[in-house]
């Protein structure tokens, strides 16, 4: 969320940022919710001064008891004024909270003004797709005559888009994440395993809450605690960005410690709710799957938050150089970036079968968007408290990334040849026909 007094202070420029994201954002609302809120807390603040002066009097051994009585009295008039005042408070304050969570970050100069993704830029491209002098089978048609996946099933045990890895590909898949992880590491990252079931702060910290909760599945039992209270209601990330966001919650860096650099493996969960028709067949769009996530808290300074976006996406697209897949990256329009984000970069990976790109991995910098809900504050040199910046980006999520591993480094006699940063991993270099 941002700040409520930058704001007040740049109303017309967050109506620009709310209008360009497409998001219904009534600034005017939350400045007149603002204004009420704050004339109420400072009634409210000076009635409590004025009931803590009254309980000091009542101290005094040397009152009548004319004089304590009129002093209970007003300290009983001065509780409920205190009540009625804070029974105002709550909804309007509860309104206004509501509402700045949704307040849009302002996007960067060099974002593309668009609608839609066909208003996004392509800014580089790594590889060329290659041309097939045999048919080209796709990635269902390759997991089903090497016995690598069975979608058939899956939809039968798990639903729609449930699928089943089988064989080489449930190592490759595991593979391909330690691969990723060990990467991350040696670029300084801290590895971690994180809580996949999270409670509502995480996600409203995050920003997948209150907007885009119905991608969400919240736990229909979380249980109760030993003395039969229900248990705060529970949810499953779709990513590893809210643990590793949260991870950081209420906590005070030091400057010299920053930038903090995490890296999250989890397996992740998303309803697809509103992708019905969307991509049905095959492995692109499914509703769980494992993925290695970056998140970095840096200081709060565009520029360099902007550095580290760049940095990111270098290490997603040396990820791909390493698997041989051509790729493009994309520089996402406003319209299509998401409520907390100024910059945002898609990068899309060639999928021969499509004969098209596909995205694989998102790199997004939020600077204090996330930090203000979550708490996260450093101290700098010259000892002020700031709220940090803080940036996430796709390391590597699979099996979408199976998608173009296995479709392009397809063999005209059926086989798949495994690239070489993989066979340590996976103890083979090639999977063929059983």
């Amino acid at each position: 969320m941002l700040d409520i007094k930058f704001i007040r202070e740049n109303k017309e420029l967050v109506k620009e940022a709310a209008k360009l994201k497409g998001v219904n954002f009534d600034v005017d609302k939350l400045l007149s919710l603002d204004e009420k809120r704050l004339e109420l807390l400072q009634e409210i603040e000076e009635l409590r001064r004025q009931r803590n002066e009254t309980a000091e009097k009542m101290k005094s051994k040397e009152l009548s008891s004319t004089e304590r009585e009129k002093l209970i009295e007003k300290g009983k008039s001065l509780k409920e004024k205190i009540n009625e005042l804070e029974e105002k408070y709550r909804p309007i304050n509860e309104e206004y909270e509501n509402l700045i969570l949704i307040s849009p970050n302002i996007p960067s100069d060099d974002t593309p003004r668009g609608k839609t993704a066909e208003d996004n830029v392509v800014v580089e491209t790594w590889g060329e797709p290659v041309k097939f002098d045999f048919p080209v089978k796709s990635h269902i048609e390759l997991g089903k005559s090497l016995d690598l996946v069975d979608t058939e099933t899956g939809a039968n045990v798990s639903g729609y888009r449930g699928y089943y890895l089988k064989n080489e590909a449930a190592i490759l898949q595991l593979g391909l994440m330690l691969y990723a992880l060990q990467k991350l590491i040696d670029k300084g990252f801290t590895p971690m395993i994180v809580p996949t079931l999270v409670k509502e702060f995480a996600l409203i910290g995050s920003g997948h809450f209150p907007l885009g909760k119905e991608e969400i599945y919240q736990i229909g039992n979380p249980g109760k605690l030993a003395d039969g209270s229900i248990v705060e209601s529970l949810f499953l990330v779709g990513t590893a960005e809210p643990s590793l966001l949260a991870y950081n919650a209420n906590k005070i860096y030091d400057e010299k410690d920053l930038p903090i650099k995490l890296c999250g493996f989890s397996p992740c969960y998303r309803s697809e709710i509103g992708s019905y028709g969307k991509d049905t067949q095959g492995l692109y769009r499914l509703r769980e799957f494992m993925k290695v996530e970056q998140v970095i808290i840096c200081r709060a300074d565009v520029e360099e938050s902007d550095q580290w976006l760049e940095i990111m996406r270098g290490i997603a697209q040396e990820i791909l150089r390493d698997l041989e897949l051509p790729h493009r990256v994309v520089a996402v329009c406003t319209g299509e970036m998401g409520l907390g984000k100024r910059k945002m970069y898609d990068i899309e990976t060639w999928m021969p079968s499509r004969q098209a790109y596909g995205e694989t991995h998102s790199d997004s910098n939020l600077t204090d968007w996330q930090t203000r809900r979550l708490n996260i504050k450093y101290r700098n040199l010259r000892g002020e408290i700031k709220y940090a910046y803080a940036l996430n980006n796709t390391a590597l999520a699979s099996p979408r990334i199976l998608i173009p591993l296995l479709e392009y480094h397809q063999q005209v006699d059926g086989s798949i040849k495994i690239p070489q940063v993989l066979h340590k991993y996976v103890g083979f270099d090639v999977i063929r026909p059983h």
